[in-house]
Formats: C-alpha cells, sequence, structure tokens
C-alpha cells in the first residue's frame, strides 16, 4: 500500500470520528408497532467505527459530534462512555425545556425474521448535531495541535443538513492540510437526502466530499446512488451483483478520482433476514483484492456489519497491514459485528483474527 500514515507518536489520537450519535430504541424479535419495551443502545454510523477501534482493538479514538444538554443527551454520554471513545469534543447544545430548537436522534430497529426484512425508522430531525456549523471545532487543534492518525466520516452525517455537508468538507480539508488519511462510507439513506434535495444532490455533495478522501467506503448501491456511478448486474431486490460488473464500475470510479488510494466494499446476498451471503471486495494499488465469500451467514443483527467491516479495513491499514489482510479482517468483523445485538461491535480482537481463518464455529474452551 501507498497510503501514507503517521506514526502514533506523531499524533494524540489514531482515529477521529465525526457524525451523529443516537438512542436506539430494539424491540428485540418483537416489532415497532405493538412493542411494551425496547432495548436502549448507541449507535451512530461514523461513531460505530470510532468505538470499535477503541473498545475491539484498543486504540486511541475521540468524536466530534454535538448532544443537548438534557437529561436525554447525558444519558447518550453515558452509554458512549462504556465504549471507551474520547468525547472532548462533543459540542453541547443548550436544552430549551422540550426539544423543540434542538433534541436527541431517536432510531427504531427491527431484526427482521425469514422474508420480513430489517426495518429501521429514524426520528431525527431538528436534531442537535443537524445544526452544526464548520466554525463550531477547533480544526487546528484537533489536528495540529492534537495531531490524528485517521479521520472517518460519511454520507449519513453529510446528508443530516446543508450545514453538516459544510462540517464534513472543512474538517476533511483539515486532515488533508495536517496529513491525516480521511476514509469516508457513503452509506446512502434516501430519508435523508429527500428533505434536500433528493440522489441529485447526494451525487453532487459527496462527489465534492471526495476530492479529499483517500480511502472510499460503501455497499454495491452506495456507489450507484451517491457517486452516480452505473453498474450492471445490479438486483435491487437481493443486494446481489455481478462481480465483474462491479469491478468494472470501480475501475470507473477510481478513473474519475485517482487520488483514493483504496476502494472498499462489502457485497451481500441477502436470501433471508438471517441468512445472507456476505463478502467483500478492496481495490488497490491496481489490484482487486477479494475476502473468502461467507455463504449461507446466519444473521442476528444485521445493522453495523458494513461499520464493522470499516473499522477492519482502518485497523489494518493503521497497524501496517496488507490490502488483503485489510479486506479479510474488515469482512470477518463485519460478520461478527452482526452476530450480536446493536449497532456496535462486541467482539475482540482476537476473536476477530480467529474469525479470519475459522470455517466453523466450534466451542472455544
Amino acid at each position: 500500500m501507498t497510503l501514507s500514515i503517521k506514526s502514533g507518536g506523531e499524533a494524540r489520537w489514531d482515529a477521529v470520528a465525526l457524525g451523529e450519535v443516537m438512542l436506539r430504541f430494539d424491540p428485540e424479535w418483537g416489532r415497532v408497532r405493538t412493542a411494551r419495551h425496547f432495548r436502549v443502545s448507541e449507535g451512530g454510523g461514523e461513531y460505530n467505527v470510532a468505538r470499535a477501534l477503541r473498545k475491539v482493538f484498543n486504540l486511541r479514538t475521540s468524536v466530534v459530534t454535538a448532544l443537548v444538554d438534557s437529561e436525554i443527551g447525558h444519558l447518550v454520554e453515558d452509554l458512549m462512555m462504556t465504549g471507551g471513545v474520547d468525547l472532548s469534543h462533543v459540542k453541547w447544545v443548550p436544552h430549551d425545556g422540550i426539544g423543540r430548537e434542538a433534541r436527541v436522534g431517536y432510531n427504531f430497529v427491527e431484526k427482521g425474521f425469514g422474508p420480513r426484512p430489517a426495518l429501521g425508522v429514524s426520528d431525527r430531525a431538528h436534531t442537535a448535531v443537524s445544526q452544526m456549523e464548520p466554525d463550531d471545532v477547533d480544526w487546528h487543534r484537533l489536528f495540529e495541535v492534537e495531531g490524528v492518525r485517521w479521520l472517518h466520516t460519511g454520507g449519513i452525517f453529510a446528508a443530516l443538513s446543508d450545514s453538516t455537508a459544510e462540517v464534513a468538507l472543512a474538517a476533511m480539508k483539515a486532515a488533508k492540510a495536517s496529513g491525516t488519511v480521511v476514509s469516508y462510507d457513503l452509506n446512502y439513506r434516501p430519508s435523508l437526502w429527500k428533505p434536500h434535495g433528493g440522489q441529485r444532490r447526494a451525487v453532487e455533495v459527496n462527489r465534492e466530499l471526495a476530492k479529499y478522501v483517500d480511502v472510499m467506503i460503501g455497499n454495491e448501491e452506495d456507489f450507484t446512488a451517491a457517486l452516480g456511478f452505473e453498474v450492471e448486474g445490479l438486483d435491487d431486490e437481493i443486494s446481489h451483483i455481478d462481480l465483474a460488473g462491479f469491478r468494472t464500475m470501480i475501475e470507473q470510479v477510481v478513473e474519475a478520482f485517482p487520488h483514493f488510494e483504496a476502494v472498499a466494499t462489502t457485497l451481500r446476498n441477502a436470501k433471508t433476514a438471517g441468512i445472507n451471503d456476505w463478502g467483500a471486495v478492496l481495490f488497490a494499488d491496481g489490484t482487486f483484492h477479494e475476502s473468502r465469500m461467507r455463504e449461507d451467514l446466519e444473521i442476528y443483527d444485521r445493522v453495523g456489519g458494513g461499520d464493522g467491516f470499516a473499522t477492519g479495513v482502518i485497523w489494518s491499514f493503521l497497524t501496517g497491514r496488507t490490502a488483503q489482510e485489510a479486506v479479510e479482517i474488515g469482512a470477518a468483523h463485519g460478520a461478527l459485528t452482526m452476530s450480536t445485538p446493536g449497532d456496535t461491535s462486541m467482539m475482540t480482537e482476537a476473536e476477530v483474527l480467529r474469525a479470519v481463518a475459522a470455517e466453523g464455529a466450534r466451542v472455544v474452551r
């Protein structure tokens, strides 16, 4: 890999995430519309990566986000504290008493079962983080004084509002100027882009942000919907593509953005909510690297699988591993993340590395 990464001694933080952290409400195996109790946890596409890098792989991580200074905001803080991510760059917004001006976002998630797919119901309008402005963060302090080896953000944060796209741009520019590696997970969400321009606007914003990305991450639909590239063989119903067609699309992506050091994607064939084929591809140094395909993988909770993949790839690069090792470790960690409830990984580094080569799941004694 030609990726140039600062040494651990050059920076206070191995990785920093920029994004929203919400409360997740999980009816477990029930349904949102009939639930009488929920399991509550924290989660967010970008934050999940910083948490796993800290909790699973023991790296030094921080998160840039905003929370309301209310009992609910401090519940999110308390949950985040269990993950070990530094919170010194959290912007606290005054509470108006009822959440009219700013609030914490909620995400209600059904796991799905058999023919019933997983379902996410977001309640996140007017959140504190959606109102962030570029000058709310001291980028000089973060990137120049403290120092950051890797910045991770993505399309969920950029889609929250016009201003969050500007915040992402400011962060990425500051990161690049300081020599920090930037990764971006496209994570296209139609419901988030709909209020301000839809897919057309998503492509415009993501293509602008892509100018400052070193490692671009997404799934097969993300590259078409969020960057505007075409891929032959895409089946919207089962999220399954012809690999040759996908390779052609990635070549188009790299041709359009030749500064990308790596392009990484998960490949999923959702046969049922709980049975998926799962694998990944990483393009780096002009070569495609494929993980082994886990056929008929049993899924407990599919949310967070992509974030688990991104975490494994980032950790691999930060620790000097090869591109092939990165895609295998990323795919293994993504698979393991989907074996437990909630957005965030509950794995250990040893379990991830063991799963890279494991063919079965015999009891560990």
